[in-house]
């Protein structure tokens, strides 16, 4: 569990929440959270609170839970382009008992099973989730979205190496992960997480939609799918609407812009510099910016003999 400081703003309008992702996610901040809390704006560290706080790629929401469990947040706003994100989120945030009911029957049916029922099992439910993606109504909450949720968080409990990867036509393609007793239902942290969603707007949407909610003093957290160190990095697709070069360029525009609005502006991304001295692609995007370079274990990569500690960026418009 994360640690947990000492709060002493207004305590009796802090929620007493110790919440972690409920989705393990690629690019997950889990390794990271120490740094970007010493680097978080200084009247945030001296008063332990945040009056509004956005983040346009929330994934697995690991910093945003973090801080929650640390921190009062008087009002929080998530967005993430990819659609089957939000609905996990949603349903969290709005049936969670429901959505715990749902997995505590999987999980129960899952773990009787053998082996190689357990991998046909979760290949019916994958196939069963690719289907219903094709009339699935993402603009309407209701019922169905429990179901999808529970699909797609079996799916990232037993799939291999917890990944969430899509293939061009947007259907789940990760193999099965032959784990020995996987947990499937986490009630404790799916209750954790619906506190943490509390006063919390959940939009799916690109990342420029942010701006209309900015603020003079808002702090936002910007943590988009890493620019690939090399052609042949392993995980590129969150969502198969991907996330290249130009968008990278449309984000430190949209960085420099805000900026101009008053907000306090965190940003985290791989450092190409790692495999080429002489790539300054972001040094160049975000010049006149504080630019810091930390070490951070990367996780998911198909080679274990790959996965280590390696430099990633954290740029910030502030000191």
């Amino acid at each position: 569990m994360y640690q947990q400081l000492n709060l002493s703003f207004n305590q009796s309008h802090i929620y007493q929440i110790n919440a972690k992702p409920f989705l393990k996610w690629a690019g997950g901040k889990g390794q990271l959270l120490e740094d970007l809390n010493k680097r978080l704006p200084p009247k945030i560290l001296k008063e332990e609170k945040i009056v509004r706080y956005i983040e346009p790629f929330v994934g697995g929401g690991a910093f945003f839970f973090f801080l929650r469990s640390n921190y009062y947040i008087k009002e929080a706003i998530l967005i993430d382009i990819n659609k089957e994100l939000i609905v996990g989120y949603k349903v969290v945030q709005n049936d969670v008992e429901k959505l715990i009911s749902r997995l505590e029957k999987i999980e129960s049916k899952f773990l009787k099973l053998s082996q190689e029922e357990r991998k046909d099992f979760f290949y019916n439910v994958r196939k069963k989730y690719n289907e219903q993606k094709k009339y699935f109504n993402y603009e309407q909450y209701d019922s169905s979205w429990i179901e999808r949720a529970s699909y797609l968080i079996f799916l990232n409990k037993t799939c291999f190496n917890g990944l969430f990867r899509v293939n061009s036509k947007g259907e789940f393609n990760v193999p099965f992960g032959k784990y020995t007793n996987p947990t499937i239902c986490d009630t404790l942290n799916l209750l954790e997480a619906n506190k943490a969603l509390k006063n919390t707007k959940i939009i799916c949407a690109d990342f420029e939609e942010s701006k209309k909610y900015v603020e003079k003093n808002t702090f936002i957290y910007l943590d988009p799918p890493y620019r690939p160190l090399n052609s042949t990095s392993y995980f590129t697709s969150y969502s198969e609407n991907g996330f290249d070069e130009k968008d990278q360029i449309r984000l430190a525009q949209f960085f420099r812009d805000v900026d101009k609005m008053g907000a306090f502006l965190m940003l985290s991304n791989s450092d190409p510099k790692v495999v080429d001295e002489k790539d300054n692609f972001f040094d160049k995007l975000y010049s006149g910016f504080n630019i810091e370079r930390v070490n951070a274990k990367r996780t998911i990569n198909r080679d274990s003999t790959k996965r280590g500690t390696i430099n990633e960026l954290i740029i910030r418009n502030y000191h």
